[in-house]
């Protein structure tokens, strides 16, 4: 496949993968994460319109491999002296696995340095067709709970669990978990003693918390939809370092946001 259905593409970005990056949006994501940020992206693999500033505007364009191509070279020389990339992002990768995987291939090919965003929610296969183009993986992980899980965000934590093994498997990847903290939903005790066991069991050593913000809420109302989140409050910052604590005190080095 030669196309895919990009909604944003952020440069010069310092998160999401080390160095300076050419973040790229793809559309699409079976999840229902009620605190979603770019729900703009969420459902099939379509364009959708949002209602902005009085205007109806399409969000998603088809873009081949070549246009990706030409946008990401424009900024190949801050990869190379800053030790960025190019991350694929969403919505959720997998939705696009043939076109990720092809797109991520010619990166390969051009020696820029690769990553991915996903959340693990698809049968391992498709993950499979990326690693081998793939340098590292921002790998989400959330509800540990599998009735939960499956009840609040729609998915089952055991595909989660045997993508994140996989990957383990993959020598050539670096594998960096991060924890959306939610308040009620990741942040309950018992949600976080289970993630550090889910770790600690695995040997990792690493981990990278994204406290919950507002940043998305008003993309709700551009797309007509309830934001159920709109009253929760922003975790204090004794609450987050907190949770840092625990996982630290586990053995689990613990960056806020991933920017320690």
């Amino acid at each position: 496949m030669d196309q895919g259905l990009v909604f944003n593409i952020q440069r010069y970005s310092i998160h999401d993968g080390g160095g300076i990056r050419t973040l790229i949006f793809l559309k699409g994501c079976s999840l229902h994460c009620p605190w979603c940020s770019n729900p703009e992206s969420r459902k099939k693999v379509e364009p959708t319109t949002w209602k902005k500033n009085g205007k109806t505007e399409q969000i998603g364009a088809w873009r081949s491999i070549d246009e990706l191509l030409d946008e990401v070279l424009k900024d190949e020389i801050f990869y190379r002296t800053s030790g960025g990339g190019v991350t694929l992002s969403g919505g959720e990768v997998l939705m696009q696995s043939e076109f990720a995987s092809a797109f991520l291939q010619e990166l390969k090919k051009l020696g820029i340095h690769t990553a991915i965003e996903t959340t693990g929610c698809f049968p391992v296969e498709r993950i499979k067709r990326l690693t081998l183009y793939v340098d590292q993986v921002l790998f989400d992980l959330k509800i540990m709970d599998r009735s939960e899980a499956k009840k609040v965000i729609g998915v089952d934590p055991e595909t989660v669990r045997e993508n994140f093994e996989y990957l383990l498997t993959q020598e050539q990847i670096q594998v960096i978990p991060r924890i959306p903290l939610i308040p009620k939903y990741t942040t309950n005790e018992k949600n976080i003693q289970q993630l550090i066991d889910f770790l600690t069991a695995r040997k990792i050593g690493e981990v990278h918390l994204l406290p919950f913000h507002q940043y998305g809420s008003s993309k709700y109302d551009y797309l007509g939809w309830e934001y159920r989140m709109k009253d929760v409050q922003t975790l204090t910052q004794t609450e987050i370092d907190a949770i840092k604590a625990k996982f630290e005190r586990a053995g689990i080095r613990a960056n806020i946001d991933g920017l320690e």
